[in-house]
């Protein structure tokens, strides 16, 4: 601390307590001084990134990540963070709110009724706690964008639903660049690699090409989980078939050079909202405020990649399911990684909220992540919950499926339910089968594990006031 600043705290502490009042009360002049230092709070989110979807994860002979790496460098990455829901819309709303998505209603794309007035955000947070807060790329919330006083978001910009990540890290700078006597929270939210979707049909990507995938010995192999899950639930292959028969997903009768073809254009898209998020940081270090910076980097849910032959999102596999989490905090740890089992959607907002010294709505479930990414010793929680409510394919044999699923990730083992069916239930051992190829559920040595599982998923329910009814 420099001479000058110390004479003034110091004057600040004499007259305060000449005065009778304590120095750190709410309102003591110091108290005030010491807000100011509040840590300014990014939140940098992709869209459809999976989890190791990073040069830093998986090498760099066929993605290289540069930006993204230098935060992982910088930070703590979380490998096992779990999207609330696979799908846009659904878990955005969970990472905004805290909420899990059947609190708040929205558990797919099409319903987008408005939670205006139900729940607040931590925009909203923010801004009453006496941050600027800024909000530049795609939205996909809902909450109308002009109603400032639902979502909290005082500045705005580039605000669709693709086509713009060029335009996010110009805003972003300017709104960096501003000169403020409070704290910034900033969210800068790209669209990309999501433009993927678009590939297989043949579409435009609104967010610039990336051109023709090379021979095939120059595109990245195939994931090595290509084949389906051995006596999966009878639910999957229905909505599989489901999907396909919709224009949304055509990769049908993808075989295994397509969809090497498909990564090799993921892996483009990747590199291409990784440049921008390098503008976003490279303006952050020019306004001088890096080190007084939380940046919070992770993506809405990931992409399937052809696991299980799967593209796109929605299922909960974990190339869909799991995304990247990585904190930067300039005094914490860096380069570490943490396998702590948490979910975006319900550990985002109270981990803001301790990093920023604001007390967290006590409706939230969800924990505060600050203390591992300092280091601390922390205990994980014994599962996490994620969700899916299936109703993007179209009618087969005229019948249209809409199944929901709950998924309990425990420390070594992954549990689905669903609601349709005869055979409802899949039971993995993530650490003999990290590729989800083998069902253990009906195995009769794997009973006391399913029981268990089985008892999470309804302590959750209970606990949560979730509807769904766990089999067995």
């Amino acid at each position: 601390m420099k001479r000058r600043e110390f004479i003034k705290i110091a004057g600040v502490v004499a007259g305060t307590a000449a005065a009778g009042k304590s120095v750190w009360s709410q309102e003591s002049p110091l108290a005030a001084l010491a807000a100011d230092r509040r840590p300014n709070i990014i939140i940098i989110t992709t869209d459809q990134q999976s989890a190791d979807a990073l040069s830093c994860r998986m090498g760099s002979a066929f993605l290289k990540t540069p930006a993204m790496d230098s935060l992982a460098r910088r930070g703590t990455f979380f490998t096992r963070a779990y999207a609330a829901n696979p799908l846009c819309i659904p878990s955005r709303t969970s990472m905004l709110t805290g909420q899990p998505p059947h609190v708040t209603g929205i558990q797919t794309n099409d319903n987008q009724a408005s939670l205006v007035g139900k729940f607040r955000t931590y925009g909203t947070i923010f801004r009453d706690a006496g941050y600027d807060t800024g909000y530049f790329g795609k939205w996909h919330l809902p909450f109308p964008v002009a109603d400032k006083n639902a979502h909290g978001f005082e500045t705005t910009g580039a605000i669709k639903n693709d086509g713009i990540d060029k335009d996010v890290p110009p805003l972003a700078a300017q709104f960096m660049m501003q000169k403020r006597d409070k704290p910034f929270l900033l969210v800068t939210s790209f669209v990309n690699p999501h433009n993927v979707c678009e590939w297989p049909r043949g579409e435009e990507m609104k967010n610039g090409p990336v051109g023709d995938p090379p021979p095939l010995d120059q595109c990245p192999p195939a994931v090595p989980n290509l084949s389906p899950m051995k006596d999966e639930p009878d639910i999957i292959p229905l909505i599989k078939r489901s999907f396909q028969a919709n224009r949304l997903f055509p990769v049908g009768n993808f075989d295994e050079k397509k969809w090497r073809e498909y990564r090799w254009v993921y892996f483009r898209l990747i590199e291409k909202v990784d440049a921008h998020i390098g503008k976003v940081l490279h303006a952050l270090r020019e306004s001088g405020q890096e080190e007084n910076t939380v940046i919070i980097f992770t993506s809405d849910h990931g992409d399937c990649q052809g696991a299980h032959g799967w593209n796109q999102k929605t299922v909960l596999f974990d190339e869909s399911s799991r995304v990247p989490f990585i904190i930067v905090d300039a005094g914490a740890a860096k380069g570490s990684t943490c396998n702590i089992l948490m979910s975006t959607g319900i550990d985002l907002l109270p981990t803001m909220c301790d990093y920023a010294g604001i007390k967290a709505p006590a409706n939230l479930i969800g924990i505060s992540l600050k203390p591992a990414a300092s280091g601390a010793a922390f205990k994980s929680r014994p599962y996490v919950v994620a969700e899916d409510h299936m109703v993007q394919g179209d009618a087969i044999d005229g019948y249209k499926p809409e199944p929901n699923g709950r998924m309990v990730r425990s420390e070594r083992f992954k549990y689905y339910a669903y609601d349709l069916g005869k055979q409802r239930e899949a039971l993995v051992d993530m650490e003999q089968d990290p590729g989800e190829l083998v069902n253990l559920a009906l195995k009769k040595e794997y009973r006391k594990v399913l029981e268990q599982h089985r008892q999470y998923l309804s302590e959750w329910c209970r606990q949560t006031n979730d509807p769904f009814v766990v089999p067995g």
